[in-house]
């Protein structure tokens, strides 16, 4: 495209922003595109894949593009092309993303030009020396330099591929059925019916039964049997024969309500005052409404 039709395309563009005029600039630049991503064209990055990035960093710098300050929009938009490709090649390089600061963008495409430069020089680089002539810290220099030399592993791979017997590592990271989300919530929902039906249990009792629901059963720190039975004014034998009568009225009454589920989380009604006490049902104490 000449520079006259140039200036009067993206001067009617940037007046009317017609699709038409747009799409003859983009066309008229699109060599540009081809001609910088073969700069940057490497084994892990198809070619294809780094003109449509390019292309859309042209699409930008159309939009964008200002013809009253005097510049060829082929300038303008080289670095906008160039912009894309680099993203586009830095999100791709790894699984793992790479480049996310400054520095690391730096390193990223300049740490291999540096080295063999100083190794032109006569000079064996190590990270210490390259941090010094690209004036970044030490320690990113060795953080890139892992990860140029580091390579993604398969989580359905064995760990070590000579041994068919290794677990994979996804056998080893997935998180315990315990804190899987759908257990998670099935455990919540069963807490808040717990709770709810406990404590319309203990708004039924009276008495002695209260008291040893109150004081035993849903106490962070219950006192021992021989203390209750001093207040009751009975051996501490009747006391405990008080609290089993009370454990299997309230194992019963749960299976009732909740059917199998309780069941299942306290195999013996001895286990569910013991349970209750150290607060099961949601990391503390449950208090009984009197």
């Amino acid at each position: 495209m000449a520079r006259a039709e140039e200036i009067r395309c993206a001067s009617d563009y940037v007046r009317t922003k017609s699709p038409l005029l747009a799409e003859r600039l983009i066309t008229a630049n699109m060599r540009l595109v081809v001609k910088i991503a073969s700069d940057y064209r490497r084994g892990n990055h198809d070619m294809r894949d780094l003109i449509q990035e390019g292309n859309l960093g042209l699409m930008h710098a159309v939009m964008r593009f200002d013809p009253d300050r005097g510049v060829k929009l082929c300038s303008y938009a080289a670095w906008w092309i160039r912009a894309y490709i680099l993203k586009y090649v830095m999100d791709n390089w790894r699984l793992v993303k790479t480049g996310t600061t400054q520095a690391q963008r730096k390193l990223f495409f300049s740490l291999h030009k540096q080295q063999s430069r100083l190794e032109r020089s006569g000079i064996e680089p190590d990270s210490k020396q390259l941090a010094v002539a690209m004036n970044v810290k030490e320690k990113d220099v060795v953080s890139m330099l892992e990860r140029f030399g580091a390579s993604e592993s398969s989580l359905d791979g064995p760990k070590n591929p000579e041994e068919s017997s290794n677990r994979a590592p996804r056998d080893w990271l997935g998180a315990s059925p315990a804190l899987q989300p759908d257990i998670l919530v099935e455990t919540s929902e069963f807490i808040q019916t717990a709770r709810t039906k406990i404590e319309i249990f203990g708004d039924g009792l009276q008495g002695r039964e209260l008291v040893i629901f109150q004081q035993r059963f849903v106490n962070e720190d219950p006192p021992t049997l021989a203390d209750l039975s001093v207040g009751f004014g009975v051996s501490r034998e009747r006391t405990r024969q008080l609290e089993e009568r009370l454990k299997g009225r309230l194992r019963d009454y749960l299976e009732h309500e909740m059917g199998d589920s309780i069941a299942s989380e306290y195999p013996s009604h001895r286990s569910v005052p013991s349970r209750l006490s150290r607060g099961a049902f949601d990391g503390q104490a449950i208090t009984a409404t009197a």
